[in-house]
């Protein structure tokens, strides 16, 4: 199998030349090495993947909650911020989210959507969706070519050795001018450039996450699947709030404690623009489409 570094050096982004060691560990594993690009900024690990058997089993989800807490709330959130942000794209369409985890995006829209369905690898969740009334699929090859409006697909490409198939799955299932939308974590995450948390970059670096994009690489990639109309935007999900909890503590957290006070709607969307301005947000998303 080929890896995530073969994909960044096809597209330009990362080479043997310009690659420095960025971590010598990540936080679940201590023989996995993080690199970076010194051009491009990418960050990557370089000839190691899991394998697929990790995330059917979905046992590392168990493992992740024993290290940094239960994940409900960011779950909820994440997904009443990205049905406000991507209705254009669900209301009234035929949609697919690829890597839909337990569906809570899908239950969110599944009223507004003319239809939708999910692809998820995790055994249970697919078993438990398809009893709850939500299709879901193990793989994108059981849905009919240009049979969708829209493919949604949050945080699911940094985790793929060979995201290039996978695209061009997407795409082959989207309709002529249809959009997919797809959010990755960002390189550029101010705690781990402008800030220098050495606390964050411990424990955000993580052997599952086998490429931390940038604007550029992102779109290249996209653009080398044929996806057209490429925008690229930097979101915030974590708030200003964590960040202080981050500098001040040296842990995750600072959203949930008494901090959260000062994350009001207005300080959100102000904080979101200040790192937008300097490239500094935590994701990336970007909104394609397919050419007509």
């Amino acid at each position: 199998m080929a890896s995530i570094y073969d994909t960044l050096a096809e597209l330009g982004v990362a080479s043997k030349e310009t690659q420095e060691v960025f971590a010598t560990r990540t936080r679940d594993r201590e023989d996995v090495i993080v690199y970076r690009d010194q051009l491009s900024g990418v960050i990557y690990i370089d000839g190691f993947y899991g394998g697929d058997e990790v995330y059917q089993e979905g046992d590392y989800r168990q493992s992740n909650e024993a290290l940094i807490g239960k994940r409900d709330y960011e779950v909820t959130v994440d997904a009443s911020r990205r049905v406000e942000a991507y209705r254009p794209f669900v209301t009234g369409k035929h949609i697919v989210e690829f890597g839909c985890g337990d569906g809570a995006f899908l239950h969110s829209v599944c009223n507004e959507a003319q239809s939708c369905c999910g692809v998820e690898l995790q055994e249970d969740y697919v078993t438990a969706l398809n009893a709850g009334g939500i299709l879901c699929h193990k793989s994108l090859a059981a849905l009919p070519d240009s049979s969708m409006d829209s493919a949604l697909s949050f945080h699911v490409l940094e985790h793929l050795p060979e995201p290039a198939p996978i695209l061009q799955e997407l795409f082959r299932v989207l309709k002529p001018g249809g959009v997919m939308v797809a959010e990755v974590p960002h390189a550029g995450d101010v705690l781990l450039n402008q800030l220098n948390c050495d606390e964050f970059k411990a424990f955000t670096l993580w052997s599952q996450h086998l490429v931390l994009h940038t604007r550029d690489s992102l779109k290249r990639l996209l653009a080398a699947s044929g996806f057209a109309k490429i925008v690229i935007e930097g979101v915030q999900r974590y708030p200003l709030s964590n960040h202080l909890g981050w500098l001040s503590k040296g842990r995750p957290g600072g959203h949930k404690s008494t901090l959260a006070a000062i994350d009001t709607a207005d300080l959100g969307i102000s904080y979101e623009a200040a790192l937008n301005r300097i490239d500094a947000t935590d994701t990336l998303v970007a909104i394609v489409r397919k050419p007509v």
